[in-house]
């Protein structure tokens, strides 16, 4: 199946939020509280050209529900983006093209898809401060207290790492 056609077939963010079984609260939660800060908005309108985010997910994942809701607020403010939800458990080889670090299945992942619903990059599984922090450390701590302090670090960065490490992503092919 192609890029375009699963782009397609994915759901939309509301009707993704709908269909989760696992927090399904606190993903609505934090999509009421995610606001997209005015001086990223202008960076993303400034951005030319229509750009399909398509995001792997799963419900149960903390990174996935504290990034995807505010990459959900971008797409509704900003005209050029657009974003569709798949589930990891039910796109096992499109997951394996985008592995973290080659080898791990780690979401969310989000494809960054053109007009054309070519692919121009991916990013994932969290911003890379954190990434860098659960490697180097997070990993040697108890599963709680590790979650503790990503959450406080998406409570605090709001999603503006993540977006400009997208934005990072998408300029080399504005440019040219």
């Amino acid at each position: 199946m192609s890029l375009k056609d699963r782009y397609l077939a994915a759901l939309d963010f509301s009707s993704y939020v709908q269909s989760v079984e696992e927090n399904k609260q606190l993903w609505h939660a934090i999509y009421e509280r995610a606001a997209i800060s005015p001086e990223i908005l202008e960076e993303a309108r400034m951005i030319p050209g229509t750009w399909h985010l398509l995001v792997i997910s799963a419900d149960w994942c903390g990174d996935a529900v504290n990034s995807i809701p505010v990459l959900a607020r971008l797409a509704e403010e900003v005209p050029g983006f657009e974003l569709r939800v798949l589930s990891v458990e039910e796109n096992p080889d499109l997951m394996d093209t985008h592995l973290t670090n080659g080898k791990s299945r780690s979401v969310p992942v989000v494809l960054l898809l053109d007009d054309d619903f070519k692919e121009h990059g991916w990013w994932g599984p969290r911003p890379r401060p954190l990434q860098r922090w659960v490697l180097e450390e997070g990993l040697s701590l108890p599963s709680a207290e590790r979650y503790k302090r990503v959450r406080r670090y998406y409570a605090r960065d709001r999603g503006r790492t993540m977006l400009r490490e997208l934005f990072s992503l998408m300029a080399p092919t504005a440019q040219g």
